[in-house]
């Protein structure tokens, strides 16, 4: 059987919901996909680390004294950015629909939404893509790989890892030539990022790092396959 979009989510969601884990095929596949294992756990005790003394307490700082609409705001911007590498992407994958409707996103959002302040292109029912280069890789064929814990980056699978390159030349500091700027928008980018993540938070349960991978696997899979994927439930 196979499912697409809202339904996958509400499955997933009942499934952790249930568990607390995801499913047991789905776990063995994990296992099978994570050979480093022991040097992915030791990074992300790092990583967690420095999440917790640094970003968490940013991310929580920033909420507490940023207005919503100004959160909202800030959080539009770099997402309006962040369509240029969804076109590009759409474009390498033949997606020429939503390439199209990434366009249409970008002009309206820029011009009448003020750089992306404000989402008019979702409110007129153009709905934003999710795209990066390791899903273009995906989609050509090319494997995941192992499944790996990046030094401050996170999780990744090699594949992904390697899409980080050209996608990082698509983001918003890329854009700035003057390095004071382009540090301090990549440092706000990194902490509106982090705090769009506080109330996911919530759902994390049992062993932190098989969570994550699970939920990480079982995302990257559905985003390559735009949302087709057999259902094991």
């Amino acid at each position: 059987m196979r499912m697409t979009g809202a339904s996958w989510i509400k499955r997933l969601s009942l499934l952790v919901a249930c568990t607390g884990v995801l499913s047991l095929p789905v776990l063995a596949q994990a296992n099978e996909e994570d050979p480093w294992q022991g040097y992915n756990r030791f990074m992300f005790r790092i990583n967690d680390n420095v999440d917790m003394y640094t970003l968490k307490p940013l991310a929580k700082g920033y909420q507490a004294v940023t207005p919503q609409f100004l959160e909202d705001g800030v959080h539009n911007v770099f997402r309006n950015i962040g369509d240029v590498g969804n076109l590009a992407n759409n474009l390498l994958q033949a997606k020429f629909h939503d390439a199209g409707v990434d366009s249409s996103r970008l002009i309206f959002n820029t011009t009448f939404g003020l750089l992306g302040f404000f989402d008019v292109g979702t409110a007129m029912g153009l709905q934003r893509s999710d795209e990066d280069f390791g899903q273009t890789m995906g989609a050509w064929g090319l494997n995941s790989g192992p499944y790996v814990v990046l030094p401050l980056l996170g999780p990744s699978t090699v594949r992904d890892a390697f899409g980080k390159v050209p996608d990082s030349m698509l983001v918003a500091p890329a854009f700035i030539d003057h390095v004071p700027t382009r540090n301090v928008v990549r440092g706000v980018q990194l902490v509106d990022l982090r705090a769009s993540l506080l109330s996911a938070e919530r759902l994390i349960s049992g062993d932190k790092y098989i969570f994550v991978r699970n939920a990480y696997l079982q995302n990257r899979e559905f985003k390559v396959s735009d949302g087709e994927v057999e259902d094991d439930f």
